[in-house]
Formats: C-alpha cells, structure tokens, sequence
C-alpha cells in the first residue's frame, strides 16, 4: 500500500509541490508524544497505588515472599529457645552431676556467657527492615554457638578425666602379689620400724614381707610397665620395679630364679612376674613388696583389699590368664 502523499501550492512558482514535515517538527511531535505516555504512566500509577492504596502484581509478590521469610525467621527463633532450653538443662548437669562425679569444677556462667553484652555486633541490621528482630535472632545464634562450644570442651575434659578414671582404677596398686585368701600365705613383717631378721637392730622396713611357699607365682598389683629386672647379690636378690603411672611404682624382691618379664614390658594387674624366693639378703622364702608414690615408699597394706575372697581373687588371675 502506498504511502499517501501531501502537497503544497507555491506562489513563488504557481505550482503544486511535494510537502516534507521537516525533522525538528517529526521530533518534537514524537517527543511531546513520549512525555504525555510517561506523564500518563505516572499518573495512572499514582492513582493506582496511593490514591486507591493498591499493589502492583511485583509488590504483593514481593511482600508474601517477605512475610514468608518472616514466618520462616519466626519459627527458627521458637527452634532457638527450645535449644537453648535443652543447653541448659546440659549445663546443669555437666555442672552438677558430671564434672563434680570426677572432682571437677563447674564452669561459671561468666566464662560460659563470654563475649557477649557491651558493645553491639550487629549495627550493619540498623538499616534494614525489623532490625530489632533480625537483631535479637542473630543474638541467639550467636549465644547458643558460643554455649554449644563451651559444653562441647566441657564433655572433651570429662571424657578425658573418665578415661583416666578407668585408667587410673586398673592402674594403682590394689591387690596383694600373692593371693591372699590362700592360708599358706602370710605378712610375715609389716611396714615401718622393725627388728633386722639379720642384724638384730631396729631399721626402718620400706615394704612388707609376705611368706610362702617357694616358687609360687607373684603378681602385678596393677597395669603399669616393666622399668627394672635386675639382681642384688646382698639386697633384694631377682627383683622386678613396675611403673603404674600417676605417680605409683612397685617392687617385688626376693624372687626365686629371677623375673619372668622383661624391662620395657605391660604388664597387667593379676599377670605372673615371677616366682617367690629366697635370694639376695634374705632368711626365708618370701616376696618383699613396696609400694612407692612419688618416690616415696608409703605402706602397702593401705592399697590392697584384705578380705578379697580367694574365689574373687583366683577369678581375676583366670580373666588375666585368659582362661
């Protein structure tokens, strides 16, 4: 289809001739056009939302995604003070139960609650719509990290000192080398000042003296490790030394053909070392027992249950023995 053409008389020429819309006058046309669609738009959408006070499609999209995330945010913060709840009730027993079983002290609600309170960390939410909650939720995260981390060094320190409770329970001294509950056995020489079998004189007797018949076994008193088998022509003749750890060592003297372990060995509480004697300074068959704690010796007969019945006593060396 043709483009319909205009035309224009010239009196200078007395003719008809072709008339151009010069482009100024097209611009001006067109832009004046562009403002009144703007000026409408504009119009149209003040009336629209503040005049009639109502959402364009993009605004209620955006607020049910805002009130949404609200929601969201709302339920965590009832999460958080559930959890913060069940923190407590595990402070409360970490503090009052658990670490006072192993000789622990609580852990003060100051050290617990450290780092928080003064100066605020959350000032980059000021600008930001419900600030104030946004605020107090990252609060409670932040509190409940720190709470959670704390406890979970608390339970580390616990279960280390439970693990060195067991430790410790196997490892100190608490039988006597030979069973006890056996009538051919017995203390034939206490710990303290005593009259030398030898000499005559009054010295003091850094262990006790257990008689018996010769070659019966000897036992560990405990878990520990072999640090000396070695031999005293005038002292304590074959002679084994077992560190026990937290501070506990043993000896067993007088042995009769000399130690069955070997210095560097485990050895654990009802294991055979040897055999009871009668070598090195000595007038009979018997095992001289020591216990040192912390390089002291300290009387034996403080550490060992005495009324062990023999049944209770042979059963621990069987469990040894693994039979």
């Amino acid at each position: 289809m043709f483009k319909k053409k205009r035309y224009k008389y010239n009196r200078n020429t007395l003719a008809y001739e072709l008339h151009r819309t010069p482009l100024r006058v097209l611009f001006s046309r067109w832009f004046l056009f562009f403002l009144c669609t703007v000026a409408s738009s504009v119009g149209y959408f003040w009336v629209y939302s503040d005049y009639l006070k109502l959402d364009t499609p993009k605004m209620l999209q955006l607020k049910r995604e805002n009130a949404e995330l609200l929601a969201k945010l709302d339920l965590l913060s009832h999460q958080l003070e559930k959890i913060d709840l069940r923190l407590e009730r595990l402070k409360q027993m970490d503090n009052n139960i658990y670490r006072p079983i192993f000789g622990m002290d609580g852990i003060p609600d100051e050290v617990r609650n450290a780092g928080f309170g003064g100066v605020t960390h959350y000032g980059h939410l000021d600008y930001l719509k419900n600030s104030d909650f946004l605020t107090k939720i990252a609060g409670r995260f932040d509190q409940l990290s720190k709470k959670t981390y704390v406890q979970s060094l608390s339970f580390d320190d616990v279960g280390r000192e439970a693990e060195q409770t067991d430790k410790m329970a196997t490892s100190v001294p608490h039988i006597l080398p030979v069973n006890g509950a056996d009538p051919k056995f017995r203390i034939s020489s206490g710990f303290g000042i005593r009259k030398d079998p030898i000499e005559g004189d009054y010295r003091p007797h850094h262990g006790i003296d257990i008689s018996g018949p010769s070659g019966s076994e000897v036992y560990a008193t405990g878990d520990g490790i072999v640090v000396k088998s070695s031999y005293e022509y005038t002292g304590y003749g074959h002679y084994v030394i077992i560190d026990h750890g937290f501070g506990y060592r043993t000896r067993y003297a007088h042995l009769k053909t000399g130690a069955i372990v070997r210095e560097g060995q485990k050895v654990s509480r009802g294991e055979v070392i040897g055999y009871l004697g009668n070598t090195g300074r000595s007038v009979g068959p018997h095992v001289h027992y020591e216990v040192i704690y912390k390089s002291n010796t300290v009387n034996p007969s403080n550490y060992f249950e005495s009324n062990i019945r023999w049944d209770e006593y042979d059963n621990l060396i069987s469990t040894v023995r693994g039979l």
